[in-house]
This record gives structure tokens, sequence and C-alpha cells, in this order.
């Protein structure tokens, strides 16, 4: 457009970490990472690749609000990581801090001083550098610093790869039980593969056994207190109906003694 001028890229420049917490960090335009004195820009997912990202942070969401044992963070907070090549500085798409991690997620936390729990990062196909920065390069710096778990997303289920850590510190694939992968960093959390693709809406997941217990239970419980409700007024109406036919059998059979009664008294009557 117009009149708009595209926000200029640093990407490559050299800077000392000094600089890049002041000068960089925080840059609104343009996300940039520190690898070992050079700028790195964070490159952009497409936005299919985006919704799966998005599918799996809100159910990540569903969970800690079932089970609170963690925090989260988006792109912009990031951690610094001390290696033997080196230190890096890295915002990862989105980050997990567990509630008893030795260094808790402050409030006023710009950055984080500790190492996460897991990070995710949305896979970038913008270019084959943006691709081994995240399935090379992270992955063996986050493995390296201690970073329990990491999972890559992507639109394509074949560019999806989740990882845990070994006390060896290396990663393996995190292998999924008919088709579900099961977290170790945050017990509970289950999803099924295929899904992060297909997206389920949460009315379905209340259902589906994977999710049940941790999507909105309170919807469950809800449900279920209609349905009882619903029961319990069936049943009173029908108890209402059936004592009401059973005092309609009384009156009946109260009539019916009676008027044989009658009979009787007036054949008496006409017999004397």
């Amino acid at each position: 457009m117009e009149g708009l001028a595209e926000p200029h890229s640093a990407d490559g420049l050299q800077v000392s970490e000094e600089v890049y917490w002041k000068s960089y960090y925080l840059e609104s335009d343009v996300h940039y990472e520190w690898n070992n004195g050079r700028l790195e820009e964070k490159p952009v997912s497409d936005y299919e690749t985006y919704l799966v990202h998005a599918w799996f942070v809100r159910l990540l969401q569903f969970f800690l609000d079932t089970r609170p044992i963690a925090r989260t963070v988006a792109l912009e907070l990031g951690f610094r990581l001390p290696l033997p090549t080196g230190t890096v500085i890295r915002k990862p798409d989105f980050g997990v801090v567990r509630n008893d991690n030795p260094q808790p997620l402050l409030p006023l936390d710009v950055s984080y001083r500790g190492i996460f729990d897991l990070c995710i990062e949305a896979l970038s196909t913008t270019g084959r550098g943006a691709v081994e920065r995240d399935t090379v390069t992270k992955k063996a710096e986050y493995a390296a610093a201690g970073v329990p778990e990491y999972y890559i997303l992507h639109r394509e289920p074949d560019r999806q790869a989740f990882f845990t850590r070994t006390a060896d510190g290396v990663y393996v694939p995190i292998a999924p039980q008919d088709g579900v992968i099961r977290s170790r960093v945050l017990p509970g959390l289950q999803f099924r593969m295929t899904d992060l693709c297909a997206q389920p809406a949460p009315s379905a997941m209340v259902r589906d056994p994977v999710y049940a217990w941790f999507v909105l239970p309170e919807w469950r419980e809800t449900e279920a207190r209609v349905v009882a409700e619903a029961a319990a007024r069936q049943d009173a109406e029908q108890g209402a109906a059936s004592a009401t036919r059973r005092a309609d059998a009384e009156a009946q059979a109260r009539r019916e003694a009676e008027h044989a009664l009658a009979e009787l008294r007036a054949q008496r009557g006409a017999e004397s």
C-alpha cells in the first residue's frame, strides 16, 4: 500500500547481547532472536499452520483450566540459553512453565529467567533455513539447555514432531498410543494426532474419551444435572399419574360396592 513502508529487517546483523536486549528484544514490528552475537528474524508461518497452533493452544488452555499446574507464555517472551557452543536467546512461539519449576514465572517478567518445561514452535516452511532452525538447530539447543519437551506443529502431519528429553539429554520422539500423544511434562494432557488438522469443536470433544475429562467438564456436569432433573420430573409426573389412577380405581370400586349394596337392600325390601 502506498505510503506504508515494509519494516526494515536486521536479520543477520552482528550485535552484542546488551544491544539485543536494549534495542531488538522488544521490537514490535519484527521478532528477533539472538544467536551468539547475531540477530535472527523469526519467520512467519502460513495461516493453516497458525490454525493448527491455535487449536492446540486452546486445548492446552482447556487442560490448564481443569488442572492448573503450569503457566503459559506466547511469542513476545524469550529465554536465555547458555550452551557449550555459545549463548542464544530464543522466543518460542509458545512456552509452558510448570508451577514447580525452580524458576517461577513472575508477573512482571518480560523475559523468562529459567528453562521452559515445554517449548512449541509453529514451523515456517518459507525457506530451508527456517525449517532447519526449528527442526535441527532449536531442537539441539532446547535439548542441551534442558527443555523437557519440544513440539513442532505444522499443517502437514508429516512435518509435526513431538519430543521428550531422555536422562542422557537428547530428544526422542514421543511414541503415540493408538494415535494419541500423551505429555510427560503435563500429566493428563493428551491429544489425538489427527485432530491437530481436523480441529474438532469443544462440543464434540466433551464427549470424546480422549478429551472428555478436561475439556469443559462443567458442560458435562450441567448436562448431567439437566438430564437428572428431567428424569426426576418424569418420575414425579409418572408417580402423580399413578396415584391419580389408583385414586380413580378406588373411587370406582367404592361406587360399584355402594351400587351393589343398594341393589341388595332393594331386593330384600321387595322380598319382605
